[in-house]
């Protein structure tokens, strides 16, 4: 098919990507962890620090996504590579206002807000939500204020405090992990549930998305909106497995 103006027009916007100028991307023990190379040469973030990961498997699983590169090099196709990067690069100057932020979402929660009506819908929020609900007051000691609609509903002080706890003593792979899935699902509760291993990233994914589900069974899809739905969900699994590896 002839490429039409529009398309060619995309085309010239889009950044030339590098060419790939390595045979293969191997792990190996460095000081403070473990590196990724590649062709036995350290593999550096954007702001030239080298890349060193506390875990040999995390390290392993960056490799791999230096290795399935094609011809070239795409960035947009290394979401655990961007993580780590991020980690690196930023989230480790800045670990109390990542926490924060964190504990910010948590003021507003998702899982908080509750439809007004169908019934449907109601019914499904209260089986679905409910239990992270519970899981959060059992395991971290925090009690949420539901609300209705868009009426927003304060949290406790002490609920925030409990959701601030286990964020201290996280290392700035898994904070910066857990920032991506708070922002990705609207939902510190979800991101922490990850983080103990109490929800998968499936699980957390469908949680978030329980009302545009809804909305889609009701009215359909659009299909922009699900290929950005899918490439967001490529970072909320990139997340959940830095989260699990970096452990």
């Amino acid at each position: 098919m002839t490429e039409g103006p529009m398309q060619a027009a995309q085309r010239l916007m889009r950044p030339e990507l590098p060419k790939r100028f390595y045979t293969s991307a191997t792990a190996a023990p460095a000081d403070g962890g473990f590196a990724v190379l590649l062709d036995g040469r350290s593999v550096r973030t954007p702001g030239k620090a080298p890349v060193i990961v506390p875990r040999l498997e995390l390290a392993k699983a960056l490799a791999e996504e230096w290795n399935a590169q094609g011809q070239q090099i795409d960035p947009s196709s290394m979401p655990m590579s961007r993580i780590v990067n991020s980690a690196i690069d930023a989230v480790s100057r800045e670990m109390e206002a990542v926490r924060a932020e964190i504990v910010k979402y948590a003021g507003t929660d998702l899982l908080c807000y509750r439809a007004e009506g169908p019934d449907r819908l109601v019914e499904r929020q209260t089986a679905q939500w409910d239990p992270i609900l519970a899981w959060a007051h059992e395991e971290l000691g925090a009690r949420f204020v539901l609300a209705e609609g868009i009426v927003f509903a304060a949290q406790p002080e002490a609920t925030l405090k409990a959701v601030a706890s286990p964020l201290e003593d996280l290392d700035v792979f898994r904070l910066a992990a857990a920032n991506v899935v708070t922002t990705l699902t609207g939902s510190a509760l979800l991101a922490l549930a990850v983080l103990h291993g109490h929800l998968g990233a499936e699980e957390a994914w469908a949680l978030a998305h329980l009302d545009e589900d809804w909305n889609i069974e009701l009215w359909g899809t659009d299909d922009e909106a699900m290929e950005r739905r899918a490439r967001r969900f490529d970072e909320m699994k990139a997340a959940a497995r830095v989260i699990a590896l970096a452990a």
